[in-house]
């Protein structure tokens, strides 16, 4: 049985009531959400994920192109602590739209989720450096949404702390022989259960994966992470969220998953629903990060 840990969390973010905010926002924004097939659900999620952050600050929208048509990722910017503006920003993102026929509770309604979270949490209570949220379109289309982002930080060369890609957070299996890897050096050293967090990131980022890490563990999610050299490409399994895109860029980023297809059998199905995830693990890793990018300064 599993702890109900009290951690040094606002009473707001403990467990209880920040699990019920995740599954409304869960209830909110699971649905068929490709932009092409499924245009309305797809608007109605940028609609409350954008009214959700404008609860927190000012969200603005990155508009880029794809096909002749306009697509959004929308950003809520929130400042430092006092006297910690000049420092360059650490970069939270989660992608909000789905492959065609499935719902994407876990890919990714489990990020966006938590990411609307972090929103709430740190509006109220500023990190040591900014902290900029953002919703991504188009990552099912080859990270699109991401890839503009990037162009635009390199034309304005705005330097990035580190950037975290929020990837299936919510589904967990304890049974033996759950966990499956994408090649067999990796079987033999990681757990055989799927009943961790990963965190996988460039080498840059070898430091501020174990902090986070310990964050994670912490909160009572057990949490495994992954360093890989030359932006992932001899695995191509961890190249498949938006941190590719900032690893491409030339900057810092993990991503912090569940491991999607390596463990989830509704990856990318319809079934991919709300009733498949684990809150309480999911409302862990959200106050594990809620800890850890405090912590990353």
């Amino acid at each position: 049985m599993r702890k109900n840990l009290q951690l040094d969390l606002p009473p707001d973010f403990q467990r209880e009531a920040l699990q019920t905010r995740l599954q409304t926002h869960l209830h909110q924004l699971v649905g068929d959400r490709d932009p092409y097939l499924a245009a309305g659900r797809h608007r109605l999620a940028q609609q409350y994920i954008q009214s959700t952050l404008a609860q927190w600050g000012v969200p603005a929208a990155h508009d880029f192109h794809v096909r002749g048509r306009c697509h959004t990722n929308w950003i809520l910017p929130l400042p430092a602590s006092t006297g910690a503006s000049a420092k360059s920003p650490l970069i939270v993102g989660a992608h909000y739209d789905t492959v065609p026929g499935t719902p994407g509770a876990d890919d990714n309604a489990s990020g966006v989720s938590v990411l609307l979270e972090l929103a709430h949490f740190f509006a109220q209570f500023p990190a040591a450096r900014p902290i900029w949220l953002i919703a991504f379109d188009l990552e099912e289309y080859g990270l699109l949404g991401s890839q503009a982002y990037v162009e635009k930080l390199k034309a304005t060369q705005q330097p990035v702390h580190l950037m975290l890609s929020l990837e299936m957070l919510g589904y967990y299996d304890r049974t033996p022989q759950s966990q499956n890897y994408p090649s067999p050096l990796l079987t033999r050293l990681y757990p055989h259960r799927g009943d961790f967090i990963a965190l996988i990131g460039n080498l840059s980022t070898l430091f501020a994966m174990r902090r986070l890490g310990q964050h994670l563990k912490r909160a009572g999610a057990p949490c495994e992470w992954l360093p890989v050299p030359n932006r992932g490409k001899a695995i191509p399994a961890t190249r498949r969220s938006d941190h590719a895109a900032f690893w491409d860029g030339g900057y810092r980023a993990m991503m912090v998953t569940d491991t999607a297809f390596l463990r989830n059998p509704h990856y990318h199905q319809a079934s991919d629903r709300l009733d498949t995830l684990d809150l309480e693990m999911m409302t862990r890793v959200c106050q594990g990060l809620m800890l850890g990018l405090q912590s990353l300064t």
